[in-house]
C-alpha cells in the first residue's frame, strides 16, 4: 500500500468571526486613552493620599525637653540652647536637633523664641549689644521680647513655652508653636 492510494486527510475548518473579537482602531485608541488617563489620575493621586493618611496617623503628642539648670542662666541674658525635639518620628534623625534662644526674665521665669524668622524662616540672631534678634535675609528685626521692630515680618517671633522643675529650665515642643 503506498500513500498516494489513500486521499488527503483535510484538516477541519474552523470559522472564526474576527469582528467580534478584535476591536477597531478608534475603539483601541480610546482604550489605550483611557487606561492612560487612569493610569496617570493614580499617580497625581498619590501623594495626596499619602498626605492625607500621614497627617491623621503621625502622633500630634507635646513633650517638656530640659535645656539646662537654672544656675546656668543669669537675669537679662538671652542664648542659644540645643536640644531634641522627642516629638517627631522616629526617622527624623538630624531633623530632630532644634535651636531655640532662651531669655532668662527674672529669677524663675523665661521665654523661649524659635530661631526662625516670622517673615519667610530664615534663622535670627541675637544682638546683645542693641538687644535685638535680627534677621539676616531680608533685614527683618525683633525687641528682646520677641515682639517685631521693624521690616517685613508680619507678627512676633513664635514662642515655646516654659517653666522651670526640679531645678531644670524645660521647654514644651510639639507641633504647634505660640506667637509672642
Amino acid at each position: 500500500m503506498c500513500c498516494s492510494d489513500q486521499p488527503p486527510k483535510e484538516e477541519p475548518k474552523v470559522s472564526i468571526d474576527w469582528s467580534k473579537i478584535l476591536v477597531d482602531r478608534a475603539e483601541f485608541l480610546k482604550l489605550v486613552a483611557l487606561g492612560c488617563s487612569g493610569l496617570i489620575g493614580l499617580i497625581v493621586a498619590i501623594p495626596g493620599i499619602g498626605f492625607a493618611f500621614g497627617y491623621f496617623l503621625v502622633p500630634k503628642r507635646e513633650d517638656w525637653i530640659k535645656v539646662g539648670p537654672i544656675e546656668h542662666y543669669e537675669v537679662g541674658n538671652t542664648v542659644a540652647v540645643n536640644f531634641t525635639d522627642t516629638t517627631g518620628t522616629p526617622w527624623d534623625g538630624v531633623c530632630a536637633k532644634r535651636v531655640a534662644w532662651l531669655r532668662r526674665i527674672d529669677h524663675s521665669n523665661f521665654q523661649a523664641f524659635a530661631v526662625n524668622c516670622t517673615h519667610l524662616g530664615c534663622p535670627v540672631r541675637w544682638e546683645p549689644g542693641a538687644a535685638l534678634f535680627m534677621c539676616p535675609c531680608h533685614g527683618g528685626v525683633y525687641y528682646s521680647d520677641g515682639t517685631v521692630a521693624g521690616g517685613p515680618p508680619p507678627r512676633p517671633l513664635h514662642q515655646y513655652p516654659t517653666r522651670v522643675a526640679n531645678g531644670q529650665v524645660e521647654i514644651k515642643v510639639g507641633p504647634v508653636l505660640t506667637e509672642g
